[in-house]
């Protein structure tokens, strides 16, 4: 789950990381309300979407009064941002966040993730603050410095300093930056974070280190002992199929593609977007029915499948184990009727029961449910099927 900047922010002050002064804002007035609390005679105008590339795309703006704030506030607010995590449809901007000014001395890049080839939280830096990190891996890698923290033995001075060395930062200010790392892991562990991302991280001309920016995502599977983390979730910026298809216990992420996949098992559902793609096709999402796949729970994925214009085909991979290759052949055929399917459906069943499965499908004698021998055939028909032919 991820959250919006001035939630990331008011967790990490409560942690002793150093941000600026904000305030949070629906309205135009709300802006002005939230510039005159902050003070100053600088703020800084931020969209609040789920998506980083907002400088690039228009939406951070400086103001220099409590007018211009206002005024970029109603030109932001229900504006549509296209930045390059959004994609070519964007995000409407229904909130922002007024900060003040800073003066800033540098940039840094600075992130806390979970490597799961080394079973560790790894600190990332960088010298190249403001930049996205995919870009400074691509065009300057060897600015990049990664610090690894052993779980058995958690954060220590030791993995700060080599950060701060690696970054060549200045002795008088090495003492700061060890705090706001150690601040940070602290965080990260207490929250159930997946990810902390501080971009840009200045380094003002006092020497002092304060996030500019913060982005922050969470295990969804931990959620349930981090209620206080839960309740900041905002579904409007959460894709809504995605919203409907967990409350059905179905574990859905909407692709780019046009075929539709439905799988029992997050391994097969990976291995299916695989096989889609070597065989020239791109999925149009990632539905995990579960192990206990039902006619019921089949019925609503092709409903939440079929809602998306994109689906050309839809190919059904399902390996049958607890839950009856037969059983899950009937749901199949029950749920097409129910929902008047006009897209070509490729059914691969193996398992249990698959060869009764088969009978029952070639019986029903649909003219768009068409039964596949096995994975790499399944696929290669849907992908034709997809592209028309």
């Amino acid at each position: 789950m991820n959250i919006h900047e001035y939630q990331a922010k008011a967790i990490l002050r409560r942690y002793g990381a150093a941000v600026l002064e904000g305030g949070e804002a629906q309205t135009p007035s709300e802006a002005r309300a939230a510039a005159e609390t902050v003070g100053g005679s600088l703020w800084v105008v931020k969209a609040q979407i789920h998506a980083g590339g907002r400088g690039k795309a228009g939406g951070v703006k400086l103001a220099r009064s409590l007018e211009e704030v206002e005024a970029i506030a109603a030109q932001m607010l229900g504006s549509r941002l296209i930045t390059r995590q959004t994609g070519a449809e964007g995000k409407v901007v229904k909130r922002l966040y007024i900060e003040s000014g800073a003066d800033i001395k540098k940039e840094f890049y600075l992130a806390i993730a979970l490597d799961r080839a080394l079973e560790s939280p790894v600190f990332i830096a960088s010298s190249e603050g403001g930049m996205e990190i995919e870009q400074i891996a691509r065009e300057a890698p060897e600015k990049i410095v990664r610090v690894a923290v052993d779980p058995a033995t958690s954060f220590q001075s030791f993995h700060a300093r080599s950060l701060a060395f690696a970054l060549n930062l200045p002795n008088e200010t090495q003492s700061g930056f060890i705090s706001l790392a150690k601040a940070l892991f602290a965080c990260y562990e207490a929250t159930d974070a997946n990810l902390i991302e501080i971009n840009p991280l200045a380094l003002t001309s006092e020497g002092n280190f304060i996030a500019l920016d913060a982005k922050m995502s969470f295990d969804d599977n931990a959620l349930f002992r981090r209620p206080e983390i839960a309740a900041l979730r905002d579904p409007n910026e959460e894709e809504p199929s995605e919203i409907e298809a967990a409350r059905y216990n179905l574990s859905y992420v909407k692709l780019d593609g046009n075929v539709g996949c439905m799988v029992n098992g997050a391994g097969l559902a990976m291995a299916t977007m695989d096989i889609v793609k070597h065989e020239g096709g791109s999925p149009a999402n990632f539905l995990d029915v579960g192990g206990g796949a039902s006619a019921e729970t089949v019925a609503k994925g092709f409903e939440i499948i079929l809602r998306d214009p994109s689906v050309k085909s839809i190919f059904i991979n399902i390996f049958g184990g607890i839950v009856r290759c037969d059983r899950v052949a009937n749901g199949i055929l029950e749920a097409a009727k129910q929902i008047d399917a006009t897209v070509p459906i490729v059914v691969r069943l193996d398992g249990t029961n698959a060869d009764l499965a088969k009978t029952i499908l070639k019986k029903a004698n649909m003219r768009n449910v068409i039964a596949a021998d096995e994975l790499s055939d399944g696929a290669k028909k849907a992908v034709e099927l997809a592209k028309g032919n």
